[in-house]
C-alpha cells in the first residue's frame, strides 16, 4: 500500500525522502519557518508553502488512517469483515469513500428496514427483486403475522420496500456513482421564502437563482448559505429534469439494481422502491454531502483569500523609525492624539476639538504644531474612520500654516484599532491610558511598523477577508495563525524592542516564554548576545534552536547576531573568514567578494551548499528587511464624499481588500469602490491576486456611483472608451448566471493599513509639506495607466452594476 509519505510526495511532485525528512522534523517539534529556513539539506529545499501544504495533508491523512483503523475494528467485531471488504477499506483514499463503505455497517438506531428484517420480511424483498413476474400482494400474504407487527399484505410490502431502500441507499458503489453524477451535472437552486422577501432584500440576487454545483464560486456559495441560515432562501441541489421524464438519478439506481419496468406484476412496486431510494435515502444523503463539500470548498477559498490579503498587509512597507503623530478622528468626542518616538514608545497624548460642536480649528492646529516641534515629528497618521477627511483637511491646513515642520500625512486603517484598545494586551501596555487614546497609539504604530502592531490584534478583526464570519472559526484561525507566523519569521524580530505578542509569533516561542524574555530584558537590560536567551526561564536548547535565527540583536557583542545566520552555523562563517583571511567587519557587505566565493568549499557533513549559499547572501546585507520600500498615495483634492464622485473621474487609491471577484479600493470617500475582476486588466484575469494586492497604490476610473446603496464601480482599464460611458441597464441576467458579480454591502470591509508595495512607477515619499486633500505628499510620478482593453466588457459590467431592482 502507498504510504502517507509516498502519497504526499506524489501530490507535491517531490521525492519521498524529502517528505519523510520533513515529517520527521515536524514530529520532533520543529516549526515550518525553521524547517524552511534552516533545514534545506534535510528537505531538499522545500519552501514554506510546500511545507504548509505537507503539514495540512499529513494531518488529514493521519486522521484518515485513524478512522480506517476504527472502522476495521468495528466491522470486525460485527463478524462482517470479508476479505473483499477489508481490501476496499484499506484502499479507500478519502474520508468520503471510507464512510461510504462503512455506511451499511455503521451502528445506528433501529430503522424501519431493521424492524422489517426482524419481522422476517427480507425474503419477501429478495423474492420480488429476483422475480418481478411474481404478484406482490399474493407473495406478501404469506408474510402476514400480527404477532410480528405485520398486520396485512400492505404492511408486509411496506416493510420489504424499506429493506430494499436501505440496501440500495447504502450500496457504496451505487452511492459513489450517484455522487459523481450530482457533482458533474447537479445544479444549486435557490428561491426566496416569500414572507422573508422584504427582510432579505440584500439577497435579492438569489431570489430565483440556479448555477452548476461545480461552478458556484466561493463568495456566491457563502452568500447562499448565509441566506439560508437567515431563513431568507430555500436552497437545494438537484438535476435538471425535463417535464414528465424520469429523474436521471432514478434511472441510474434502476440500471445498477437491474430493475426495469416491463409491465410485469412486481415492476411497478420495484419502480416505487427506486423512487423512494432516491427521494428518501440516497438523494438527501448525497445532497447533504455535496452541499457540505461546497461549503467546505467555499470556506477553503475564502480562507485562502483572507490569508493572502493578511500576508500582504502584514508585509506592508514600514515607514520605519520616525517620530509619528497618530490622530484618531472623532466629531463630538474630539480627535484623539498620540505621539510615539522612533522606537514606538508613547511620549505624549492629548485630545483636540477641531470639529463641531466646539470648532476649535485654530487651537487644534496650534496644539499639533507644538507637539510636532517638541518631539521633532516627521509623520502624521490619520485613522480612516468617521471624520477622517475632515481631520485630513486639518492636517493639510497645519502643513500650510507651518511649512517649516516638513511633515508627511497618511491615511491609516482603523480596522481592529478598537479591538486592540479594549484588549488585555493594550491594558498591559498602557494601564493608565484611557481606552479612547490607545486607538491613536495603534494608528501611529501601524504606520511605523504594520507587522509589529497588527500581530497584537486577532487577525479576523483586521478586516481583509471575504465572508470571513461565515467560515469555520477553527480552520480560519489555524490558517491565519500560520500566515502571521510565516510573516513574522520572514522579517525577523528585534529581541530588545519586540512586544510579547510579537515574540509569541516567533518560531518555537509561546506566550509564556515571550513574557519571560521581556521580564528578563526588563531586569537585566538589553540582550547583548543570542546565547543569553538560554538564561531565560523555560527557554531550553530545543526552543533556542527553533527561535534564535529569527531574533535579531542590533549593536550587540556579536555582529552575526543581527543577521539571519543561525548560531549553529557560526562555525561556517568562521571557516569562511579563516580561508579568505578576512575580518568579519570587512567581509560583511562586500557583495562582489562574497559572490566570488564557491559555496561548496565551505560545506561539511552538517551544512551543505543550500545553507552556505544562504549565509553568503545574508553576509551581503545582514538583517535585511524583506518588506518593500515605503511609498505613499495621494487622494484627489475636493473628493471627500460619495456625492463628489462622477463617472469618468480618474483617481488614485489604495487597494484595501482583494477577493475572488475583484479588488476594493479606497479613493478617500469613506466607502471603498469595487474594481470587478473583469476591470482589473486588459487581458483575462483568473485570480485578482495576480494583478493587485492589499496596500497597492493604483489609478482607477469611476464607472458608476450608486448613492442610495453606497456602491462605487471602478475600473483600472483607464483607456477604455466604454469606461467613460454612463452605465445602462440590461445585463442583469448575464451577471446572475455567472457574469460580473456586484459587490454586496455585507462584503464591505474596512481598509487595511498604510500602503505597502506599489506599482513600480510610484516613487518613495520624502517627508515634506503635504498638498491639501492629499493622503500624503509624494513626488509627481504616478503609476502608469492600464493598457487599452475590450470596451464591450467594461460596458457590460457597467450595465450589470447599474441596477437589479426586479
Amino acid at each position: 500500500m502507498t504510504t502517507i509519505s509516498q502519497r504526499i510526495a506524489d501530490e507535491l511532485q517531490v521525492r519521498e525522502a524529502q517528505v519523510a525528512s520533513a515529517v520527521a522534523l515536524l514530529d520532533e517539534g520543529s516549526t515550518v519557518p525553521f524547517i524552511a529556513r534552516y533545514r534545506k539539506e534535510a528537505t531538499g529545499g522545500l519552501d514554506d508553502t510546500q511545507l504548509r501544504t505537507l503539514e495540512e495533508r499529513l494531518g488529514y491523512l493521519r486522521e484518515l488512517e485513524e478512522r480506517r483503523a476504527t472502522i476495521l475494528e468495528s466491522v470486525g467485531e460485527q463478524g462482517k469483515l470479508t476479505p473483499e471488504l477489508e481490501r476496499q477499506l484499506r484502499e479507500a483514499d478519502t474520508k468520503t469513500r471510507l464512510e461510504d463503505l462503512y455506511l451499511p455497517y455503521r451502528p445506528k438506531r433501529r430503522t424501519k428496514a431493521q424492524i422489517a428484517r426482524e419481522a422476517g420480511l427480507e425474503p419477501l424483498a429478495d423474492r420480488l427483486l429476483a422475480d418481478p413476474s411474481l404478484t406482490p400482494e399474493a407473495e406478501a400474504a404469506g408474510f402476514v403475522d400480527a404477532e410480528k407487527g405485520v398486520a396485512d399484505a400492505k404492511a408486509a410490502l411496506d416493510g420489504a420496500r424499506h429493506i430494499l431502500v436501505e440496501r440500495f441507499g447504502e450500496d457504496p458503489e451505487l452511492v459513489g456513482r450517484l455522487r459523481t453524477m450530482m457533482a458533474e451535472r447537479g445544479r444549486v437552486f435557490s428561491k426566496v421564502i416569500e414572507e422573508k422577501k422584504a427582510e432579505g432584500a440584500k439577497f435579492s440576487d438569489y431570489f430565483a437563482f440556479d448555477e452548476a454545483w461545480a461552478k458556484v464560486p466561493s463568495h456566491r456559495a457563502l452568500a447562499l448559505f448565509r441566506g439560508r441560515a437567515q431563513g431568507v432562501l430555500d436552497l437545494r441541489l438537484d438535476l435538471e429534469v425535463a417535464e414528465g421524464a424520469q429523474h436521471p438519478a432514478e434511472g441510474a439506481i434502476a440500471a445498477h439494481t437491474g430493475i426495469r419496468d416491463q409491465g410485469r406484476p412486481a415492476d411497478r412496486w420495484l419502480v416505487d422502491v427506486v423512487r423512494w431510494t432516491w427521494k428518501l435515502k440516497a438523494g438527501p444523503h448525497i445532497e447533504t454531502d455535496l452541499m457540505g463539500t461546497l461549503r467546505e470548498k467555499a470556506e477553503d477559498e475564502a480562507i485562502r483569500v483572507f490569508a493572502r490579503n493578511l500576508h500582504d498587509l502584514l508585509l506592508a512597507a514600514p515607514a520605519g523609525p520616525r517620530v509619528t503623530i497618530g490622530l484618531d478622528p472623532g466629531i463630538r468626542t474630539g480627535v484623539k492624539v498620540a505621539v510615539i518616538d522612533t522606537t514606538g514608545k508613547l511620549v505624549e497624548t492629548t485630545t483636540i476639538y477641531p470639529h463641531q460642536p466646539r470648532n476649535d480649528w485654530d487651537g487644534s492646529i496650534a496644539v499639533l504644531a507644538a507637539l510636532a516641534v517638541r518631539h521633532k515629528a516627521e509623520l502624521v497618521a490619520i485613522g480612516n474612520g468617521t471624520a477622517s477627511r475632515e481631520t485630513d483637511k486639518l492636517a493639510a491646513d497645519l502643513f500650510k500654516r507651518h511649512p517649516e515642520l516638513t511633515l508627511t500625512k497618511l491615511m491609516v486603517s482603523e480596522a481592529g484599532a478598537s479591538v486592540y484598545s479594549a484588549s488585555e494586551v493594550a491594558a498591559l501596555e498602557f494601564p493608565q491610558l484611557d481606552v479612547s487614546l490607545r486607538g491613536a497609539v495603534s494608528i501611529a504604530r501601524r504606520l511605523q511598523d504594520p507587522l509589529a502592531e497588527l500581530v497584537k490584534i486577532e487577525p479576523k478583526s483586521i478586516g481583509v477577508g471575504q465572508y470571513q464570519h461565515d467560515v469555520a472559526a477553527g480552520k480560519l484561525a489555524r490558517s491565519l495563525d500560520a500566515v502571521v507566523e510565516d510573516c513574522v519569521n520572514a522579517v525577523g524580530v528585534d529581541l530588545n524592542t519586540a512586544s510579547i505578542p510579537l515574540l509569541t509569533r516567533v518560531s518555537g516561542l509561546n506566550e509564556t516564554i515571550a513574557r519571560n524574555i521581556v521580564e528578563f530584558r526588563d531586569r537585566n537590560g538589553a540582550f547583548r548576545t543570542r546565547r543569553q536567551l538560554l538564561d531565560v526561564a523555560r527557554l531550553g536548547p530545543k526552543t533556542f534552536e527553533q527561535a534564535a535565527g529569527f531574533l535579531r540583536i542590533r549593536d550587540g557583542d556579536t555582529p552575526l547576531d543581527s543577521s539571519a545566520v543561525h548560531p549553529e552555523a557560526y562555525p561556517v562563517v568562521e571557516r569562511i573568514l579563516k580561508r579568505t583571511g578576512r575580518e568579519l567587519g570587512s567581509l560583511i557587505g562586500d557583495a562582489r567578494f562574497l559572490r566570488s566565493l564557491n559555496a561548496e568549499e565551505f560545506t561539511d557533513e552538517r551544512f551543505g551548499v543550500p545553507t552556505v549559499e544562504d549565509i553568503l547572501k545574508e553576509l551581503e546585507k545582514p538583517g535585511r528587511d524583506p518588506r518593500p520600500e515605503f511609498k505613499t498615495a495621494e487622494f484627489k483634492e475636493g473628493v471627500n464624499e460619495l456625492k463628489d464622485l462622477q463617472p469618468g473621474m480618474t483617481l488614485e487609491g489604495v487597494v484595501t481588500n482583494v477577493t475572488a471577484f475583484g479588488a476594493f479600493v479606497d479613493v478617500g470617500v469613506h466607502q471603498d469602490g469595487l474594481v470587478h475582476i473583469s476591470q482589473l486588466a486588459q487581458s483575462f484575469v483568473k485570480d485578482p491576486h495576480t494583478v493587485v494586492k492589499a496596500g497597492d497604490v493604483v489609478k482607477v476610473k469611476v464607472l458608476e456611483v450608486d448613492l442610495p446603496r453606497k456602491r462605487i464601480a471602478l475600473t483600472m482599464r483607464l483607456q477604455d472608451a466604454a469606461a467613460q460611458r454612463p452605465p445602462s441597464r440590461g445585463a442583469e441576467r448575464g451577471a446572475e448566471r455567472g457574469g460580473p458579480e456586484r459587490p454586496r454591502q455585507d462584503q464591505r470591509r474596512p481598509a487595511p493599513s498604510a500602503p505597502a508595495s506599489r506599482p513600480a512607477a510610484s516613487k518613495p515619499a520624502a517627508p515634506r509639506h503635504g498638498a491639501p486633500g492629499a493622503a500624503a505628499a509624494k513626488p509627481a510620478a504616478k503609476p502608469q495607466p492600464a493598457a487599452p482593453a475590450d470596451g464591450a466588457l467594461a460596458e457590460a459590467f457597467a450595465r450589470a452594476m447599474a441596477n437589479k431592482k426586479r
